[in-house]
């Protein structure tokens, strides 16, 4: 009867798996990824990845505290990385952007005539 009691207890602490939490992380990571993130914010992306593998083995040892944790880590590190990539293509246009218009201001020039 002890024993039974025992283990009763002992399932009744642990607290469930942070489904959400862990829900959150994967799509975090897979949004970075669509967003080329491996290219412009790789060290973030992995850790993402690693922290995501580490709260699922959490969960499997039934460590659930640190399951949610590790699931939170890897969301914050996956935004990072969509956020860095976005900024690095954003500052790519620009970029782009500056030289096309330094072309055609040439390009105007020339044909008017101006000299710069």
């Amino acid at each position: 009867m002890f024993l039974a009691s025992a283990s009763f207890v002992a399932c009744v602490s642990t607290p469930p798996a942070p489904t959400a939490a862990l829900q959150a992380a994967r799509l975090a990571v897979s949004q970075a990824e669509q967003a080329d993130a491996s290219r412009y914010a790789g060290e973030e992306l992995g850790e993402a990845r690693v922290k995501l593998a580490s709260a699922d083995t959490a969960v499997r040892d039934q460590r659930m505290i640190m399951a949610e944790r590790f699931a939170d880590e890897s969301r914050a590190e996956a935004e990072l990385a969509s956020a860095k990539t976005g900024a690095a293509k954003a500052q790519a246009v620009n970029v782009e952007m500056t030289h096309s218009t330094s072309t055609l201001v040439e390009e105007m020039q020339r044909s008017s005539g101006d000299k710069p």
